[in-house]
C-alpha cells in the first residue's frame, strides 16, 4: 500500500503520532489538537477510531505492532511519538520497540506498572510516564495539605499553589527571609480576576491573593501549610 500523502504532510508539520487512544491517549491527543499541533492517532478499536474521526488531523485503525503498517502510515517520519497503550503491555512494548528501531528522537511511553516502566528504561525510552501513579501522588499531596494545587517538577522539587501566609502577607518580599529560612521562592501571584504576575523584591502579597511557591518538595509543601 502506498504511503498516504496526507500522513506524509502531517509528519512534516508540527505534529505528533499518538498510539493508543484510550482515556489517557484521547485526552492527550485532543489537548495537542487544541494547542495547534497536528495529530495522527492510531488504535486497534474501530469504535474508538470512528468516535475520533474529524476530531484529530487523521485517525487510523491499525495494529501498531505491525512494522509494515506503521511504515505505510509514515510513522517513521515523525520526530515525536506517544505510546499510550495501557491495556496490552505486550503491544505497548512491541510498539515502542518499533518506534525506537525507526529512530524517532522523542518518544513518550505510558507505563502502567513499575516493571513496565523498567522495561522501557532498559530499551532506552527517553520519557517514561506513569499517569495514574503521578496523579495519585499529586492528589495525596492536596488531600493532606493546604495547597490549592501541586506540581512535582522533579523527584524532589515542586511548585505549590497556595494562599499567602503571615510570613509574606502585607510584607515586601525583599524584606522577608523565606528563601534563607525555608529554602523556598515565591515565583508568581494572582489577585482577584487579574492575570498571574511574576514577583519581584517589591511585591507585597495581600489577603485573598494566590501565590506559587517553588522549592524542594517537603519544604515547599510545609511552607504552603503555614498560616
Amino acid at each position: 500500500m502506498a504511503k498516504s500523502p496526507r500522513t506524509a504532510r502531517i509528519a512534516e508539520a508540527d505534529s505528533v503520532v499518538v498510539i493508543g487512544l484510550g482515556r489517557f491517549g484521547t485526552a492527550l491527543a485532543l489537548e495537542l489538537m487544541a494547542a495547534g499541533t497536528e495529530v495522527l492517532g492510531i488504535d486497534v478499536s474501530e469504535e474508538i477510531v470512528q468516535s475520533l474521526n474529524g476530531r484529530l488531523t487523521q485517525v487510523v485503525r491499525t495494529d501498531s505492532t505491525n512494522e509494515e503498517a506503521l511504515q505505510q502510515l509514515a510513522v517513521h517520519e515523525f520526530d515525536r511519538a506517544v505510546v499510550a497503550i495501557g491495556s496490552d503491555i505486550q503491544a505497548s512494548i512491541l510498539t515502542t520497540s518499533l518506534l525506537l528501531r525507526f529512530g524517532i528522537p522523542n518518544i513518550w511511553a505510558k507505563a502502567v506498572t513499575d516493571a513496565h516502566g523498567q522495561i522501557f528504561d532498559q530499551l532506552g525510552v527517553q520519557h517514561v510516564i506513569y499517569p495514574e501513579k503521578d496523579m495519585g501522588r499529586r492528589v495525596a499531596h492536596l488531600v493532606r495539605g493546604a495547597a490549592l494545587d501541586y506540581i512535582e517538577v522533579d523527584k524532589d522539587f515542586a511548585i505549590v499553589k497556595t494562599s499567602p501566609n503571615s510570613l509574606v502577607r502585607d510584607i515586601r518580599l525583599g524584606d522577608t527571609t523565606i528563601r534563607a529560612t525555608y529554602g523556598v521562592t515565591v515565583l508568581a501571584y494572582k489577585r482577584g480576576d487579574e492575570n498571574w504576575r511574576n514577583t519581584d523584591l517589591d511585591t507585597v502579597l495581600r489577603d485573598g491573593d494566590v501565590m506559587l511557591v517553588a522549592g524542594p518538595t517537603a519544604r515547599a509543601e510545609a511552607f504552603g501549610q503555614l498560616q
